[in-house]
């Protein structure tokens, strides 16, 4: 099987397809997640929403899974308290009575149970919140984790598991058995670095490719309708000192009807998200002004301090795959469904969320086997513990690495280049920039800083003031030169501006 992308889905099912047996390729076009897998709210859920949307079926599916990501990779993965506050009366009644369903969908995967809380309770949880016209707030449980290294963890695990992934390999045409019209049987790929050119016959050729999943049909099929509809999220990073203490803040309905939260995480805040529905799928897509505004606005409308640009650490965009339907409802309106298709040979899966990433892919190694007509074998991975998954304690800065986190502090201790800071404001060392060239298939300062490490979401200038040292580092790791090292840097900190809040309105 050849598995074109490496988000979420894609190395899902190369996990997938690797731990049944099958022969397996992933390629994908740049980094790792580089698109959306690591562009999301960081939320492991259900999705509270899609409760007043009706969607049962949904809901039940993503708690199920969110419980399988906690147990098979606990060391990228958590329960989250969130708080709703309520303002008006009967809000917590109706709130509370939606959360306690929301817990009973989850039955025995249930994270804890719901509840109510008074005006005192929630000012002593949530001590920033503003508290004018505040009538109390109702608790409840759901999970969250770290998108870009669970898709760097899934591509190790398909690794352990005798999968092939190259990164920085692109899929720019798709081979048929015999004349145009007869099946896909594999691809044309170009490796990004060296411009070479080559065919891979297959059995199968699987389309993961996210928001691109239409180009990538279109190589089959000129013709083909689309089915994405891209939405654009957006989020912004701001300091703890916002809403300090464990818990997550809920918004339950903004001014466009959507959902907010704002979000502990990695010792930031994180608020998000937006929902915009953009023409075309960017390879790159920037928050847009509006975006920023209204979530400090909605940020604002419900802390004591409300946070302006300058506040912002960090801010960025992500696309969402969502399924094209008829009607022209509004990309909000569209639920996170995934459609899974064969068409001449490609078999396409897009949509979904990153929650049920192992189901899409438990369907869609079902669908490509029958297709390749290759002998059936069981999905193995409900239960299968990721790459570093581990119960023993692990150093809270290296708790990312898992059982993988000991040899990362050995390697810190062997240079005095490795055990500094990469930066006074970010919590890396430069042995974690040797660990990624060495063992996390790390290619670019860009790699290091936005995925492999989360710098550049914790804090962008921070970041871009690093990538000199990390360009340093990278090169020696590469046997890379000075000129690569000035390109790097002044690529990466091109790229890194968009994430200014201050100058990402007039990037855009």
């Amino acid at each position: 099987m050849i598995v074109i992308g490496g988000g979420a889905t894609g190395l899902g099912i190369a996990l997938d397809a690797a731990t049944r047996g099958y022969d397996t390729l992933l390629l994908e076009r740049g980094d790792f997640a580089q698109a959306t897998s690591s562009r999301s709210t960081k939320l492991l859920h259900g999705g509270v929403r899609y409760l007043r949307q009706g969607n049962l079926k949904l809901v039940r599916g993503a708690l199920r899974e969110r419980t399988r990501v906690l147990a098979n990779a606990p060391h990228l993965a958590s329960v989250q308290s969130f708080i709703l506050p309520t303002y008006r009366r009967g809000e917590s009644l109706y709130y509370g009575f939606g959360l306690a369903l929301y817990e009973r969908l989850a039955g025995r995967a249930s994270l804890g149970s719901s509840r109510r809380l008074d005006v005192a309770e929630t000012r002593r949880e949530l001590p920033t919140l503003r508290a004018d016209g505040l009538r109390g707030g109702v608790r409840y449980y759901d999970g969250q984790f770290d998108d870009a290294r669970l898709a760097l963890c899934l591509a190790q695990s398909a690794w352990d598991h005798g999968a092939t992934l190259a990164n920085y390999c692109a899929v720019v045409g798709l081979l048929r058995a015999g004349t145009p019209g007869t099946p896909v049987r594999g691809v044309m790929a170009r490796d990004g670095e060296t411009g070479a050119e080559h065919e891979i016959p297959a059995r199968v050729v699987i389309n993961a490719s996210g928001v691109f999943c239409d180009a990538v049909r279109r190589l089959a099929d000129p013709g083909v309708a689309a089915w994405v509809a891209p939405s654009q999220g957006a989020h912004l990073v701001l300091e703890r000192r916002f809403l300090p203490g464990r818990h997550a803040l809920m918004v339950p309905k903004t001014d466009d009807g959507r959902v907010l939260f704002i979000i502990p995480w990695q010792g930031r805040l994180l608020v998000g998200t937006t929902d915009v529905a953009v023409e075309n799928a960017a390879a790159e897509p920037r928050a847009q002004p509006a975006e920023i505004e209204f979530l400090l606005e909605h940020a604002g409308r419900f802390l004591q301090d409300a946070p302006r640009r300058e506040d912002v650490l960090s801010v960025f965009a992500g696309l969402r795959p969502l399924v094209r339907t008829g009607g022209g409802r509004s990309t909000a309106a569209l639920a996170r469904d995934h459609l899974l298709r064969e068409e001449s040979g490609l078999v396409s899966i897009t949509g979904g969320k990153w929650t049920t990433y192992r189901e899409m892919a438990e369907q869609t190694v079902d669908l490509a086997a029958r297709v390749a007509q290759l002998p059936g074998r069981p999905c193995r991975t409900a239960d299968l513990p990721l790459h570093g998954a581990t119960s023993d304690p692990v150093p809270a800065a290296l708790r990312a690495y898992g059982s993988d986190a000991a040899a990362v502090q050995s390697l810190a201790q062997t240079r005095p280049a490795w055990a500094a800071p990469l930066h006074p404001r970010l919590p890396y060392v430069g042995a974690e920039v040797e660990w990624a060239a060495r063992h996390d298939m790390a290619r670019s300062v860009q790699d290091v800083l936005a995925r492999r490490t989360r710098a550049l979401l914790l804090d962008a200038r921070a970041s871009i003031e690093a990538a000199p040292k990390v360009a340093a580092l990278l090169a020696a790791a590469l046997g890379r030169d000075a000129a690569w090292q000035a390109r790097e840097v002044e690529a990466f900190t091109g790229f890194a501006r968009s994430y200014l809040a201050c100058e990402s309105g007039e990037a855009s």
